[in-house]
Protein backbone atom coordinates (compact mmCIF):
# COMPACT_ATOMS: atom_id res chain seq x y z
CA UNK A 1 0.00 0.00 0.00
CA UNK A 2 1.47 3.61 -1.01
CA UNK A 3 1.93 6.53 1.57
CA UNK A 4 0.93 9.55 1.37
CA UNK A 5 3.16 12.31 3.11
CA UNK A 6 1.18 15.40 2.88
CA UNK A 7 3.58 17.87 4.99
CA UNK A 8 5.55 20.61 3.93
CA UNK A 9 9.24 20.24 2.33
CA UNK A 10 11.50 20.11 3.63
CA UNK A 11 9.77 17.90 6.42
CA UNK A 12 8.82 15.66 3.87
CA UNK A 13 10.91 14.95 1.80
CA UNK A 14 13.08 13.71 5.31
CA UNK A 15 10.05 11.80 6.16
CA UNK A 16 9.74 10.15 2.60
CA UNK A 17 13.99 8.84 3.03
CA UNK A 18 12.86 7.29 6.83
CA UNK A 19 9.97 5.73 4.83
CA UNK A 20 12.09 4.20 2.07
CA UNK A 21 14.62 3.09 5.25
CA UNK A 22 11.18 1.38 6.11
CA UNK A 23 10.55 -0.42 2.53
CA UNK A 24 7.11 1.81 2.27
CA UNK A 25 6.55 3.17 -0.97
CA UNK A 26 5.54 6.94 -0.07
CA UNK A 27 3.94 9.62 -2.09
CA UNK A 28 5.55 13.20 -1.68
CA UNK A 29 2.34 15.40 -2.04
CA UNK A 30 2.22 18.49 0.48
CA UNK A 31 -0.76 20.19 1.39
CA UNK A 32 1.01 23.48 2.32
CA UNK A 33 4.04 25.40 1.25
CA UNK A 34 5.97 27.52 4.02
CA UNK A 35 6.50 31.08 3.24
CA UNK A 36 8.47 33.33 5.33
CA UNK A 37 6.40 36.33 7.17
CA UNK A 38 8.16 39.90 8.33
CA UNK A 39 7.86 39.52 11.96
CA UNK A 40 8.27 43.15 12.28
CA UNK A 41 11.08 44.77 14.47
CA UNK A 42 12.32 42.55 17.25
CA UNK A 43 14.72 43.95 19.94
CA UNK A 44 16.24 40.79 21.65
CA UNK A 45 16.50 43.17 24.86
CA UNK A 46 12.77 42.90 25.00
CA UNK A 47 12.86 39.22 25.93
CA UNK A 48 13.95 36.91 28.63
CA UNK A 49 14.01 33.84 26.69
CA UNK A 50 12.79 32.47 23.29
CA UNK A 51 10.24 29.58 22.68
CA UNK A 52 9.73 27.53 19.49
CA UNK A 53 7.66 24.95 19.06
CA UNK A 54 8.24 24.03 15.40
CA UNK A 55 11.18 23.59 13.53
CA UNK A 56 9.72 26.41 11.26
CA UNK A 57 10.09 28.53 13.58
CA UNK A 58 13.57 27.95 14.25
CA UNK A 59 14.57 28.28 10.15
CA UNK A 60 12.84 31.78 10.38
CA UNK A 61 13.88 32.52 13.35
CA UNK A 62 15.68 36.70 12.82
CA UNK A 63 19.26 36.19 13.64
CA UNK A 64 19.38 38.85 16.12
CA UNK A 65 17.68 36.77 18.56
CA UNK A 66 20.12 33.81 18.35
CA UNK A 67 21.64 35.49 22.29
CA UNK A 68 18.72 34.16 23.81
CA UNK A 69 18.03 31.36 25.65
CA UNK A 70 16.08 29.04 23.17
CA UNK A 71 13.36 26.35 24.22
CA UNK A 72 12.91 23.70 21.54
CA UNK A 73 9.94 21.33 21.48
CA UNK A 74 11.73 18.00 20.42
CA UNK A 75 15.15 17.16 19.35
CA UNK A 76 14.13 18.50 15.09
CA UNK A 77 12.92 21.88 16.38
CA UNK A 78 16.22 21.83 18.35
CA UNK A 79 18.69 20.93 15.48
CA UNK A 80 17.00 23.67 13.81
CA UNK A 81 17.70 25.75 15.77
CA UNK A 82 21.61 24.97 16.10
CA UNK A 83 21.62 25.68 12.20
CA UNK A 84 20.33 28.91 12.99
CA UNK A 85 22.46 30.12 15.04
CA UNK A 86 21.57 29.47 18.60
CA UNK A 87 23.74 28.16 21.07
CA UNK A 88 22.13 27.83 24.50
CA UNK A 89 19.16 25.53 23.56
CA UNK A 90 16.97 23.68 26.37
CA UNK A 91 15.25 20.32 24.65
CA UNK A 92 11.59 20.12 25.62
CA UNK A 93 9.90 16.66 26.19
CA UNK A 94 6.50 17.12 25.15
CA UNK A 95 4.35 19.81 23.69
CA UNK A 96 4.78 23.36 24.09
CA UNK A 97 3.03 24.02 27.13
CA UNK A 98 5.70 21.20 28.14
CA UNK A 99 8.01 23.43 27.14
CA UNK A 100 6.54 26.97 28.42
CA UNK A 101 6.63 25.01 31.85
CA UNK A 102 10.34 24.36 31.56
CA UNK A 103 10.42 28.13 30.62
CA UNK A 104 8.69 29.33 34.12
CA UNK A 105 10.88 26.30 36.21
CA UNK A 106 13.80 28.26 34.78
CA UNK A 107 12.80 31.86 35.86
CA UNK A 108 12.12 33.82 32.76
CA UNK A 109 9.42 36.34 32.60
CA UNK A 110 9.05 37.30 29.04
CA UNK A 111 9.27 35.17 26.50
CA UNK A 112 8.63 35.10 23.01
CA UNK A 113 7.36 32.65 20.88
CA UNK A 114 8.53 32.39 17.39
CA UNK A 115 5.09 30.82 15.46
CA UNK A 116 2.89 29.97 12.73
CA UNK A 117 0.25 32.17 11.09
CA UNK A 118 -2.22 29.72 12.36
CA UNK A 119 -1.19 28.58 15.59
CA UNK A 120 -2.93 28.36 19.10
CA UNK A 121 -1.81 31.43 21.72
CA UNK A 122 0.64 30.31 24.36
CA UNK A 123 -0.71 30.72 27.84
CA UNK A 124 0.81 30.60 31.20
CA UNK A 125 0.54 31.89 34.84
CA UNK A 126 3.28 34.65 35.96
CA UNK A 127 4.92 34.40 32.24
CA UNK A 128 4.28 36.77 29.91
CA UNK A 129 4.30 35.31 25.98
CA UNK A 130 3.80 37.39 22.96
CA UNK A 131 3.95 35.36 19.96
CA UNK A 132 5.03 36.83 16.52
CA UNK A 133 4.58 35.24 13.41
CA UNK A 134 7.44 34.06 11.35
CA UNK A 135 6.24 31.68 9.31
CA UNK A 136 2.71 31.17 7.23
CA UNK A 137 1.45 27.58 5.33
CA UNK A 138 0.08 28.35 2.64
CA UNK A 139 -2.06 25.65 0.33
CA UNK A 140 -1.05 24.24 -2.41
CA UNK A 141 -2.50 22.90 -5.63
CA UNK A 142 -2.04 19.38 -4.38
CA UNK A 143 -5.41 17.13 -5.79
CA UNK A 144 -6.09 13.46 -7.09
CA UNK A 145 -5.15 11.60 -3.83
CA UNK A 146 -6.80 7.95 -3.98
CA UNK A 147 -6.29 4.38 -2.36
CA UNK A 148 -5.01 2.01 -1.85
CA UNK A 149 -2.98 4.02 0.60
CA UNK A 150 -2.29 5.06 4.04
CA UNK A 151 -2.30 8.74 4.29
CA UNK A 152 0.10 10.39 7.14
CA UNK A 153 -2.13 14.12 8.88
CA UNK A 154 0.49 16.22 10.42
CA UNK A 155 -1.97 18.68 12.02
CA UNK A 156 -5.66 19.26 12.29
CA UNK A 157 -5.33 21.81 9.58
CA UNK A 158 -4.14 18.85 6.93
CA UNK A 159 -6.77 16.81 8.36
CA UNK A 160 -9.75 18.96 7.39
CA UNK A 161 -8.05 19.90 3.97
CA UNK A 162 -7.34 16.52 2.51
CA UNK A 163 -11.08 15.48 4.00
CA UNK A 164 -12.37 17.69 1.63
CA UNK A 165 -9.62 16.70 -1.46
CA UNK A 166 -10.63 13.42 -1.29
CA UNK A 167 -13.61 12.00 -3.32
CA UNK A 168 -13.84 8.17 -2.68
CA UNK A 169 -12.21 7.87 0.70
CA UNK A 170 -13.12 4.09 1.57
CA UNK A 171 -9.60 2.42 0.82
CA UNK A 172 -7.91 5.75 2.44
CA UNK A 173 -6.58 4.97 6.07
CA UNK A 174 -5.63 7.89 7.78
CA UNK A 175 -2.45 8.36 10.30
CA UNK A 176 -3.07 10.96 12.70
CA UNK A 177 -0.41 13.00 15.10
CA UNK A 178 -3.18 13.67 17.05
CA UNK A 179 -6.78 13.10 17.91
CA UNK A 180 -7.37 16.75 17.13
CA UNK A 181 -5.77 15.74 13.30
CA UNK A 182 -8.08 12.66 13.25
CA UNK A 183 -11.55 13.93 13.89
CA UNK A 184 -10.74 17.39 11.96
CA UNK A 185 -10.29 14.90 8.26
CA UNK A 186 -14.04 13.40 9.22
CA UNK A 187 -15.54 10.34 8.16
CA UNK A 188 -15.92 7.70 5.53
CA UNK A 189 -11.98 6.43 5.79
CA UNK A 190 -11.21 2.77 4.75
CA UNK A 191 -9.64 3.26 8.52
CA UNK A 192 -7.97 6.25 11.11
CA UNK A 193 -5.59 5.72 13.87
CA UNK A 194 -3.65 8.14 16.13
CA UNK A 195 0.10 8.38 16.46
CA UNK A 196 0.93 7.34 20.35
CA UNK A 197 3.17 10.24 20.81
CA UNK A 198 2.85 13.84 18.78
CA UNK A 199 6.20 12.95 17.07
CA UNK A 200 6.58 12.58 12.98
CA UNK A 201 8.54 9.48 14.02
CA UNK A 202 5.93 8.27 15.99
CA UNK A 203 3.76 8.91 13.17
CA UNK A 204 5.72 6.94 10.80
CA UNK A 205 5.37 3.79 12.97
CA UNK A 206 2.00 3.95 12.96
CA UNK A 207 1.66 4.60 9.24
CA UNK A 208 3.83 1.68 8.42
CA UNK A 209 1.79 -0.65 10.65
CA UNK A 210 -0.93 0.64 8.42
CA UNK A 211 0.72 0.01 5.41
CA UNK A 212 1.70 -3.50 6.10
CA UNK A 213 -1.66 -4.72 8.34
CA UNK A 214 -4.36 -1.99 7.48
CA UNK A 215 -7.51 -2.79 9.20
CA UNK A 216 -5.61 -4.82 11.97
CA UNK A 217 -3.90 -1.52 13.55
CA UNK A 218 -7.57 0.07 13.61
CA UNK A 219 -8.96 -2.76 15.60
CA UNK A 220 -6.32 -2.81 18.42
CA UNK A 221 -7.23 0.31 19.81
CA UNK A 222 -6.01 3.40 18.23
CA UNK A 223 -8.27 3.95 15.80
CA UNK A 224 -10.58 6.70 16.44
Amino acid sequence: MKLLVLRPEPGASETAARARALGLEPLVAPLFEIRSVDPGPVEAGDYDALLLTSANGARHAPGTLTGLPCFAVGERTAAEARRAGFSDIRIGDGDGAAAAAMIAAAGFGRVLHLCGRDHVPMTLAGVSIEGRVVYAAEPTSAEGFEGPAVAMIHSARAGARFGQLVGDKSSVFIAAISAAASQAAGGGWAGKAVAGEPRDQALLELAAKLCNHGPDVVRSGNGL
